[in-house]
């Protein structure tokens, strides 16, 4: 009888060790689950964040090459200017001068 007692109360203490084992088993998988989702999370959070440093630094880039190529084309347009200005007045001359007959060649 006493045997009996101890078999039955040794498979109640393995069922009682089975079921706390799936609760800590179930308990980790959602720790495990919910560690993951969070690494998944911050992940994404830095991601994000690098896309907008990328962006940020193209736009910074963009817009120093847009200054860079407006200064180019302003001092290319002033040399154009000057050029043209330094040969107006020989050109009118010459206008004025066959407009008014002299120096015909």
């Amino acid at each position: 009888m006493e045997l009996i007692k101890r078999i039955k109360q040794a498979e109640a203490e393995a069922q009682q060790i089975i079921e706390q084992a799936k609760a800590e088993a179930a308990g980790q998988a959602e720790q495990a689950r919910h560690q993951r989702r969070g690494l998944l999370e911050e992940a994404e959070r830095r991601r994000k964040k690098a896309i907008q440093d990328a962006v940020s630094r193209g736009r910074a880039q963009a817009q120093q090459e847009i200054n860079d190529l407006r200064a180019r084309a302003e001092n290319h347009r002033r040399q154009i200017h000057q050029k043209a200005e330094s040969k107006m007045a020989p050109a009118a001359a010459r206008v004025m001068d066959y407009l008014t007959g002299e120096n015909h060649t």
